[in-house]
């Protein structure tokens, strides 16, 4: 879990992956992070320095960018949540932009996501169409891409598209489906006390995914 000035839901995270998934984390401060050490690795949602100029473009040029892109050069599986997709976009290491909400406002709240062409380490134990509930919290989530990225596994916004995002898109990984960004919050969704009544803790496809493929020797 790599820690940026303004992360604000790294601990959660550790939290889930441990208590939850069931596999060691430790939080890493982003000049302290080197390639070649970790199984996998978390950019967690917040505001990185403050989404100064964009949200995420300070963070991506960053040095631990370079060493996150030979990890993942080396098949080391990488997750991006909501500010952590912004650094992935703005990287280049997954492709589109990440621009401000079509309301112009900050929105949060519960939405029903479907997942597509699931597989690499994240969407391991997902099977395709499946619909899972996750909450959002964003104001630059409107993800645009110029045409849809059809061969990728990507997320998409089921019954609803809050932000106007590029065909309904939620969240999109590379080819492999090795790294993975998204907007909603799938470690808000990883327990059953968090989630409303209506709905299921849909994060924990994720989070059990990712612990089935490291423990498989990934």
């Amino acid at each position: 879990m790599i820690r940026f000035p303004g992360s604000n839901a790294d601990l959660d995270v550790v939290w889930v992956i441990r208590k939850v998934a069931g596999v060691n984390a430790s939080l890493v401060w982003h000049k302290e992070f080197r390639h070649g050490i970790y199984d996998a690795i978390v950019l967690p949602g917040g505001f990185s320095y403050g989404d100064w100029l964009r949200a995420g473009a300070i963070a991506a040029r960053s040095e631990v960018m370079d060493e996150v892109g030979e990890d993942v050069l080396n098949g080391v599986p990488v997750l991006g949540i909501c500010n952590g997709f912004q650094i992935l976009v703005e990287s280049g290491i997954l492709p589109g932009a990440l621009l401000p909400n079509t309301s112009g406002r900050f929105i949060c709240g519960w939405v029903k996501l479907r997942l597509l062409n699931p597989r690499g380490p994240w969407l391991k134990l997902a099977q395709h169409g499946l619909v899972v509930d996750m909450p959002i919290a964003h104001g630059e989530g409107r993800y645009y891409v110029d045409e849809e990225p059809i061969n990728r596994p990507m997320i998409k916004y089921f019954d609803t598209n809050p932000n106007g995002s590029s065909y309904d898109i939620a969240g999109v990984a590379s080819e492999s489906g090795l790294v993975l960004g998204l907007m909603p919050h799938p470690e808000r969704a990883a327990e059953q006390i968090l989630v409303p009544d209506d709905r299921t803790p849909g994060g924990l496809i994720i989070w059990r995914s990712i612990a089935s493929a490291l423990k498989e020797g990934w």
